[in-house]
């Protein structure tokens, strides 16, 4: 039984209709964004353990600091995700 051709693509051409970005690249947002997320929630969690007596915010919301801490961290992680 004969085998059939392959069709030749042009990837070039598919990536332009798409609009996709060449591989192996990432936006130039992602670093500086993923960055500033890790250090910001590891900055407010040292600044609660620090700080939290003078700072009166921080010692209202209590355990929640830990909360929103970990939420930058996990921001960080998840923006870390797009990183190419």
């Amino acid at each position: 039984m004969p085998k059939s051709r392959r069709r030749k693509s042009d990837d070039s051409a598919v990536q332009e209709q798409r609009g996709d970005r060449e591989p192996g690249t990432s936006g130039r947002w992602v670093v500086p964004t993923m960055l500033t997320l890790l250090i910001l929630g590891l900055v407010w969690i040292v600044t609660y353990y620090l700080l939290r007596e003078y700072i009166p915010f921080m010692e209202t919301l209590g355990g929640w600091n830990l909360v929103i801490g970990m939420g930058l961290i996990t921001g960080g992680f998840v923006v870390a995700t797009q990183w190419e």
